[in-house]
């Protein structure tokens, strides 16, 4: 029997990893390679604030993975991990529903001889009171396109009324990129919402409050990235509160610790992450205080060498000395995938495993269709920061790559003809 593999995560960086293994010892024969996910579709999280707010249609970039198993030589299981048993090197998966609550899959269990861990994160809400019931989060396609549907029945509503003084008030807790990007592309969904003739609520009259309890807009990013992006967004109309922790979420609004009120009729919790609890002393993996698992420089977890975890839902250590982890990055679970590729290659034929590095290429964060800000870092450039058009072309460079990762480059050529094409002939915005 070859080597079995089982990835567990069908995220950015655990569909790489499934797909170039298939490509290479799942070709070859050399290894099983199983991936499983929850959802029988992928779309790649950095872009669920355009679907949120109808910019992208969900059902036109999303990837069907039955179909890119077939085509890539591995296996694809729908399940969710609910368990380990590491004696017997086992999951447990748990059963399948339906919408009616009827079974569809059967709870069961999946053998490996090398088990990958890239479940991703969810948004940390910190225990914070009516956070969980009156927020929406942005973790998930079903979380960005409930949020959608909330909007434009709004606007609906609204136009049906023909009442032109309406108004609508959207908060966002938590000024990182994805509470960032999803106030610009707010503000530009209200012009194109009223451009179809949904004007009921003027583009002026959807108030959009972004908070931040930090310092500054974009905590994580150089402050000479995240004054920029604060300026632009104030010039869009976004009412940004910086040093204003969120105390209470109610069906009106956000209290701050101050005091303050915010009425909203939407409000979205994009402030910090935490990993699945189930990761928590998962049958004896030592996990951190957001339950990351702790994973050496080879992506090992600490306590079984035969468990493997990265991305989102791994501590893994920086590498400069420090006892910093790896930052929860897109382009960091990039990097992990493809060296795990090399390292379990390396393991198949009993060769010692390479150790991760996190190389930082820089950030870029995109305002819509007004403007993008970044920089970008290399050896021989250092940091160059990268402003507008230009920096809006390297933005969606991101995710062309991530689409040449897992097509080719012939397919994702193809597939960028067809967005050029399909623009022209189809709303801007998601109109339902």
């Amino acid at each position: 029997m070859s080597h079995r593999i089982v990835i567990v995560g069908g995220g950015a960086g655990g569909l790489e990893l499934a797909t170039r293994l298939g490509r290479t010892l799942g070709k070859k024969g050399k290894a099983q390679v199983t991936l499983v996910d929850a959802n029988l579709t992928h779309i790649w999280k950095p872009l669920l604030h355009e679907v949120a707010a109808g910019s992208l249609n969900s059902s036109e970039d999303e990837l069907n993975y039955v179909a890119q198993a077939k085509w890539n030589h591995f296996e694809f299981q729908l399940g969710r991990l609910s368990g380990l048993e590491r004696a017997t090197k086992r999951i447990q998966l748990a059963a399948t529903l339906d919408e009616d609550g009827r079974e569809l899959l059967p709870a069961r269990t999946l053998s490996y001889d090398t088990l990958v861990l890239a479940i991703g994160s969810t948004t940390n809400d910190f225990g914070t009171a009516g956070a969980a019931q009156h927020c929406i989060f942005l973790d998930t396609r079903e979380q960005a396109e409930r949020f959608h549907k909330q909007l434009l029945t709004h606007y609906l509503r609204a136009h049906a009324n023909r009442d032109k003084d309406d108004q609508i008030s959207v908060s966002i807790v938590g000024a990182g990129a994805t509470g960032v990007e999803l106030s610009a592309e707010l503000h530009h969904a209200a012009r194109e919402l009223a451009a179809y003739g949904l004007n009921g609520i003027q583009p002026e009259n959807m108030r959009i409050t972004l908070i931040e309890a930090g310092p500054r807009v974009l905590p994580a990013l150089p402050e000479r990235i995240s004054q920029p992006v604060h300026r632009t967004l104030e010039k869009l109309g976004v009412r940004v509160m910086i040093g204003a922790p969120v105390k209470e979420v109610t069906a009106e609004g956000l209290k701050t610790a101050n005091g303050e009120f915010i009425p909203a009729s939407l409000k979205v919790w994009a402030a910090g992450i935490r990993a699945s609890s189930l990761l928590k002393d998962l049958d004896g993996l030592e996990s951190n205080r957001i339950n990351q698992l702790v994973v050496r420089p080879t992506l090992q977890t600490t306590r079984d060498d035969d468990i493997f975890a990265f991305g989102d839902c791994a501590a893994c250590p920086l590498g400069d000395g420090s006892e910093r982890t790896v930052p929860p990055r897109a382009q960091a679970a990039h990097q992990q995938a493809s060296l795990l590729a090399k390292a379990i290659a390396a393991r198949l034929e009993s060769k010692p495993l390479p150790e991760y590095k996190y190389t930082d290429y820089g950030s870029l964060i995109s305002l819509s269709r007004f403007s993008a800000v970044g920089n970008l870092m290399g050896n021989l450039m250092g940091s160059v920061k990268l402003e507008g058009w230009l920096a809006r072309m390297f933005y969606v460079s991101l995710y062309r790559m991530h689409q040449v990762a897992l097509y080719g480059l012939t397919r994702t050529t193809l597939m960028m003809i067809g967005d050029r094409i399909g623009r022209s002939t189809e709303p801007r915005l998601k109109l339902h």
